[in-house]
């Protein structure tokens, strides 16, 4: 996008250099001047933009070239007045000292009305504790715009964009948010990861009449909601949401419209399309293709209500209108979700009309729980066949789908059903900034180069500090002794020799120390203990509290674990308080003589849903002689924001273990937990927890000797 043109009636070009001359300049502004900065790096400047511009005749604050000027260190952006615009701008490499890194106001009492940001970018700008939660950007007052903006990777609590409502500076907000680029968020594990947020349940049963369309969503990933309505008499139109894990959710407030979005999961797991809450919604004309969510993140999710529900809880469905949209390859419509002893309300008043759902592959999608009486359902059309669960008013029939120049799967012979034929989505390269890349290259591992390391005294030390994102460190056969904690805020792998053994020793209570920015594989190691200091709770692998470790992988592969058992509470991998592991994979490991557990991810015990590790899973490995569990993975509370965790073990082997936690694998909600063929010799049993959700436990092929059975207060799956 060229720079934004501020007025066609230019008044005075301020050109400052630094904040003093901005603190000078900014006093003088009149309707239609521009304030531009100079470009480069400007540390450390929280910018306040107040005056009263025109209509027509705005005060503008841009960059002297689009995206020449970066803001860092503990920066922001409030602006307060009337017809205002900033942009092209860059936030980067720091974070907000307040709330909000760019604010449309100063304070409670000085707020902006018909104001503009556009052409601004937000990149990382996070704060280092990710469990202190801030807003990347609050629109407050009315008549505000946000517009092709690009804000990607927000990793730490709070929904990226909110719009805040209050009775003083009026509900009606008539705010317009679009062409923006909200790329990639990682998975917070817990709530409060919004990408965008209409209200709050306190003053939702009035109207904000804010528009959101033509915006792109690409793996917004953050929790269940990826954009939360709390609002009444709002618009999502034109959207694109790519691979984005969650839904469209119309969790408070009345009278929303959803209309001409597409939602292209790509098969990948949790992508889900529209949740509808409350009353008088409209959904319409939508495109969703490849959506492999279910649950709360199905391709459509038509929920019960609370009887006379407070207004944080869930309102009735009543008056919802749901026509005209296409569903290609779901893997779930839900009807009647969330039916339990407090939401006992069934969608009343409400229409199913025109939509086309084609499975090619012959699945059924449809799951129904509940009355579902109160949906009347005309026109519909499904393909190849009817789901039995589906009333009249759905005809099945074979459809053949071909993809148009639009790039969307069009039927042929059908006409009337599922959405209009001429729906294209918005380019990606229409929304955001052209200016700033979309997509910047990831390390991954084993990317980067490779190292030989000889044995010896410290020099794994050495190689590890040397290292770049992506290397990989080489160990030629030989006795290793680390005495420093080696600090990972990077992505490395670090492998044994393919013939002969390379043994790990450290002197220091942890060996590898997971931080921000950290992942670790792992291969063709042997890990000896035997060096360790006599403490209680040492660690091979550990991430420690507030060390801001999240959305890391850590992969251990043909490795060797021994002699953990100087002192009590020795754990192979340790997961701290605040720490997040996207996944923990250990494939063909054997542990030996471990006084803690293998994996203790159970540090989150304060009971609101946030967890330890997204994913575990265990293959064709060996634990011997563990006084703790070799899985300890805990998700308290009853929160519904988040999808995990979840746990796979298969064909691995359990001796003597959890001998002293009354555990071998220990689980407190989590949602799908498999253990596949695996034997459990002479150890504690499986423990399986509900706390929230409808977790999923597949016990199937397993061996239990001088070993209790599963224990689990939820049914356990004994056949796949």
């Amino acid at each position: 996008m060229a720079a934004y043109a501020a007025s066609a009636e230019a008044g005075s070009r301020h050109l400052v250099r630094n904040q003093q001359e901005y603190a000078g300049a900014v006093r003088a502004l009149r309707p239609g001047d521009t304030l531009v900065l100079a470009d480069g790096t400007w540390p450390d400047f929280q910018i306040v933009l107040t005056g009263k511009g025109a209509p027509g005749r705005p005060i503008t604050l841009t960059a002297q070239t689009p995206g020449g000027v970066t803001l860092t260190g503990q920066s922001n952006l409030r602006m307060a007045g009337e017809h205002l615009v900033v942009s092209n701008l860059v936030f980067r490499n720091g974070w907000s000292p307040t709330g909000e890194v760019v604010s449309f106001r100063r304070s409670r009492t000085e707020r902006a009305n018909n104001s503009r940001v556009t052409g601004v970018v937000i990149d990382h700008f996070n704060l280092p504790d990710r469990s202190q939660s801030d807003h990347w950007v609050a629109m407050y007052g009315q008549g505000n715009r946000f517009d092709h903006n690009h804000v990607v990777g927000k990793t730490n609590a709070g929904a990226t964009l909110v719009v805040v409502r209050d009775a003083e500076q009026g509900l009606d907000n008539r705010h317009r948010i679009d062409h923006n680029y909200f790329g990639p968020r990682p998975n917070l594990g817990s709530n409060g990861g919004e990408t965008i947020r209409v209200g709050t349940s306190h003053e939702s049963m009035s109207d904000s009449h804010t528009v959101v369309e033509n915006n792109w969503f690409e793996g917004c990933n953050g929790e269940v909601e990826i954009v939360s309505n709390k609002s009444g008499g709002n618009i999502y139109r034109g959207n694109v949401f790519y691979r984005s894990r969650g839904a469209l959710v119309l969790r408070h407030g009345d009278g929303n419209l959803v209309e001409d979005n597409v939602f292209l999961g790509g098969n990948e797991p949790h992508t889900g399309g529209i949740r509808v809450i409350n009353r008088r919604q409209t959904v319409r004309n939508n495109y969703l293709e490849g959506l492999a969510g279910n649950g709360f993140a199905s391709a459509l999710t038509v929920m019960y209500g609370v009887p006379n529900s407070p207004a944080n809880r869930y309102v009735q469905v009543d008056r919802a209108v749901i026509e005209n949209n296409t569903f290609v390859n779901p893997r779930s419509i839900f009807l009647g979700a969330g039916m339990d002893q407090e939401r006992s309300a069934a969608p009343i008043n409400s229409r199913m009309s025109r939509n086309l759902i084609v499975n090619d592959d012959g699945h059924d999608p449809l799951r129904k729980l509940g009355d579902l009486t109160g949906i009347a359902s005309v026109g519909n059309v499904q393909s190849p066949k009817k789901s039995i669960g589906f009333p009249d008013g759905v005809e099945a029939r074979k459809v053949e789908m071909i993809r148009g120049d639009t790039g969307l799967l069009m039927p042929v012979g059908v006409e009337g059903v599922g959405a209009r034929r001429d729906l294209r989505p918005i380019a990606r390269d229409e929304v955001g900034v052209a200016w700033y890349p979309k997509h910047k290259s990831v390390p991954a591992f084993d990317s980067g180069k490779s190292q030989v390391v000889s044995p010896g005294e410290d020099t794994l030390t050495s190689a590890f500090a040397a290292a770049n994102a992506g290397d990989r460190l080489t160990l030629e056969a030989g006795d290793y002794l680390v005495n420093q904690v080696l600090l990972l805020d990077r992505l490395l792998t670090v492998e044994g020799p393919a013939k002969g053994d390379a043994v790990i020793m450290f002197s220091r209570s942890t060996l590898f120390d997971i931080a921000a920015g950290g992942s670790l594989k792992l291969s063709r190691l042997t890990l000896s203990g035997e060096a360790a200091p006599d403490e209680v709770g040492n660690a091979v692998i550990r991430a420690r509290p507030g060390s801001g470790a999240a959305n890391y992988l850590l992969i251990l592969q043909d490795i060797r674990a021994t002699n953990l058992n100087i002192n009590r509470g020795f754990d192979v991998v340790s997961a701290g308080k605040g720490t997040l592991a996207d996944l923990i994979a250990l494939h063909r490991v054997t542990v030996e003589d471990v006084s803690g557990a293998v994996i203790s991810a159970a540090a989150e015990t304060d009971d609101r849903g946030t967890y330890n590790a997204e994913l575990i899973e265990i293959e064709d490995s060996i634990f011997r002689g563990a006084a703790g569990p070799a899985v300890d993975l805990y998700r308290g509370g009853t929160d519904e924001s988040t999808f995990g965790p979840k746990l796979r073990i298969a064909g691995s082997s359990f001796e003597r273990v959890g001998r002293n936690s009354h555990a071998s694998v220990r689980l407190r909600g989590v949602q799908r937990a498999e253990l596949i063929g695996n034997r459990f010799i002479d150890s504690a049993g499986v423990r399986f927890t509900h706390s929230v959700g409808e977790p999923v436990l597949i016990a199937v092929r397993n061996q239990f000797t001088g070993t209790p059975p599963v224990q689990s207060d939820v049914p356990v799956e004994t056949a796949r």
